[in-house]
């Protein structure tokens, strides 16, 4: 699709306005800070004090467990102060709030107060908690539908990136003989401290349910949060879908030392290289989700981000096995080596799937949830989280218990990866279905649009266009930022695998009130049904596929609908697809599958909404034959003549 891009800058130029920039330094520091105290605090007690108490090897499972423990319990509060109240006053007092904790952290470590910094690393969990669900609903109050998922690949990115520089950052702070303790308690205030100042710049943003009463009791609101998700099966599933992500990702993250030391016979900075590449598969995987999407929220990427996934996982386990034993390998030694190079490729583009994979789920959420129980509906994902990465923990110590090896572990978390994401895609089958109109949209056709702005985002309406092949629904689902459901002749769900396709869409077959009365009068009801949801409905006016790659009549079944619900109507055309293999220009579609080869430029172009009041089938008709000749750049414009 061919976007204009003055109107629409992309991801990087969030970074110069202050809309985003000062919301995206700001979590920054709050991620970084995080992860410098647990990171510096695990190494503290790990390899320089010895407590009885605490052994050193579960020193990183407690300070772990400590960290998550208060996304379950107040995640479901946190949601709802954050709708209840502007979300940049929350911002400044989480802020305020991490000062103080990391006031107290500072006297911890100069005193080197165990049990002070252990309640600490809580209340910094207590933070995270609080910063969650703002961070996700504040994106769609400051950025429009084009920008959602470039701002959420940025926000991802800079996550991880965080994440990548507290750890490192602390592992040297803490190594520092003598005042390691002291730079860490400076580092952690002097970064909570600048975080609060940069949260001044944070615009307002309002609170979208100010007259919220808030349910302080965890338990019975996280069950209530979770039923709010479930209203929005699609949501529901997507929360369930990014939540697999993180027990995805926390079985490799959390055996990374292990794997690096017992598997690849590295030292530590092994097992520091690895997360450093994990990290920076993320941020790429998560910058690439705009470009790939053509600014849209385009979901169809989460089964690519799926499949890659899987694949890397399972390699990895062919790449990691039978590696031979040596003494601990330095860095540049453990390079040296080939075959190290396949692993560190596998890791590398694993962790760079996960972020193709979670970016569009995170955008999808917020675009669908309701704007007034959005933050509930991101605490119940964090509570999905945490539930989730506590589950992959004990399964994975489970596994580790039989006596299953890191890289079979590895092997099974991709063979499960497969299965959970196929159930997922047969539960909600719009990502399998934006996947394949992703597919050929970039593979079958060079696809251009134009008037896109035109779609609606939200509320019912009707989108009418020409009818030239088989796939043009496939291209108008690739076209609209949300689902859409057609209306389509009742024999096109006869043919093979397009039939089993517009079936799983749920599109509405029909047929000639004298052929059959009763799927006629159920297309209708369906139809007005789809409104009432308050989605898009497309019709094709001319009520079957071009036999001449001409325009035909118009039939009057659109207005039967308008009588009943008069919604806003978008004529549309698509150009160029006559001729083409699913097109019937000899007669019968699909039987030169190379006639017009491989990406043959196609287009869509959209034209203004027309009110209810104004709609009759002769002006559609016009109205897209208008639209049929306006030049689109790359694409053969005109109506072609019969072949």
């Amino acid at each position: 699709m061919h976007l204009s891009s003055h109107d629409h800058p992309n991801q990087f130029a969030l970074l110069q306005q202050r809309r985003f920039a000062p919301f995206f330094w700001t979590q920054f520091l709050g991620a970084g800070n995080d992860n410098l105290f647990k990171f510096a605090l695990t190494v503290m007690v790990t390899y320089q004090i010895q407590v009885g108490w605490l052994p050193a090897s579960l020193a990183g499972l407690v300070i772990g467990a400590l960290f998550i423990l208060p996304f379950l319990l107040f995640s479901a509060t946190s949601g709802q102060l954050t709708d209840k109240h502007d979300k940049t006053q929350m911002i400044r007092f989480v802020k305020w709030f991490e000062i103080a904790v990391m006031a107290i952290a500072a006297w911890g470590f100069m005193s080197v107060n165990i049990p002070v910094l252990l309640a600490c690393v809580f209340l910094m969990g207590l933070h995270s908690t609080l910063f969650g669900p703002v961070k996700f609903a504040y994106l769609p109050q400051h950025l429009n539908e084009r920008e959602l998922t470039g701002g959420n690949g940025m926000v991802e990115m800079g996550t991880f990136v965080a994440i990548l520089l507290g750890n490192v950052v602390g592992g040297l702070l803490v190594a520092v003989p003598q005042v390691g303790p002291t730079y860490i308690a400076w580092s952690c205030l002097a970064l909570a401290v600048l975080g609060r100042v940069l949260a001044q710049a944070v615009p307002p943003t309002p609170a979208t349910d100010p007259t919220l009463k808030i349910n302080w009791n965890p338990f019975t609101e996280t069950w209530r949060n979770l039923k709010l998700a479930h209203e929005n099966v699609a949501v529901f599933r997507s929360l369930l879908g990014i939540s697999w992500m993180w027990f995805f990702g926390a079985v490799f993250l959390a055996q990374f030392p292990s794997f690096a030391k017992d598997v690849l016979h590295g030292d530590e900075h092994v097992a520091s290289l690895l997360l450093v590449v994990f990290s920076i598969g993320i941020g790429i995987g998560s910058l690439m989700c705009e470009m790939l999407s053509r600014r849209h929220v385009e979901i169809g990427l989460v089964p690519l981000g799926a499949i890659g996934m899987s694949v890397f996982a399972i390699d990895l386990y062919f790449a990691s096995r039978g590696l031979p034993p040596s003494a601990p390998l330095t860095v540049s030694a453990f390079l040296a080596q080939t075959a190290h190079w396949r692993v560190m490729a596998d890791l590398l583009l694993l962790s760079l799937f996960a972020g193709i994979y979670s970016v569009p789920m995170y955008a999808l959420i917020q675009l669908r949830s309701k704007p007034t129980h959005r933050a509930r509906i991101i605490a119940a994902n964090n509570i999905l989280n945490a539930l989730f990465m506590i589950v992959s923990s004990v399964m994975v110590g489970a596994l580790l218990a039989l006596k299953f090896t890191i890289p079979q572990v590895f092997l099974i978390v991709g063979l499960l990866n497969a299965v959970v994401a196929f159930y997922i895609f047969m539960l909600v089958p719009e990502y399998l279905l934006r996947f394949i109109a992703f597919l050929a949209t970039r593979l079958v056709y060079r696809f251009r649009v134009k008037g896109d702005e035109h779609i609606p985002v939200d509320g019912p309406a009707i989108l009418v266009c020409n009818h030239v092949s088989f796939v043009d629904a496939v291209l108008l689902m690739a076209a609209s930022p949300r689902p859409i459901a057609f209306i389509m002749d009742h024999r096109i769900f006869q043919i093979p695998v397009l039939g089993f396709l517009f079936k799983l869409a749920k599109a509405i077959p029909i047929a000639s009130q004298k052929d059959d009365p009763a799927t006629y009068e159920q297309a209708f009801a369906r139809a007005r049904q789809v409104l009432d949801n308050g989605d898009l409905l497309c019709i094709f006016p001319e009520g079957a596929i071009t036999k001449d790659g001409q325009l035909g009549e118009f039939k009057g079944g659109i207005m039967k609908i308008l009588e009943t619900h008069p919604v806003p109507v978008v004529p549309m055309a698509l150009q160029n697809l006559w001729g083409s293999f699913f097109s019937r220009v000899d007669g019968a579609a699909m039987t030169r599958p190379f006639r017009r080869g491989f990406l043959s430029r196609v287009g869509l172009i959209a034209g203004p909404a027309l009110p209810a009041a104004q709609v009759s089938p002769a002006l559609l008709k016009e109205r897209v034959a208008a639209l049929l000749v306006e030049p689109l750049p790359g694409v053969p414009a005109g109506v072609p003549r019969p072949a």
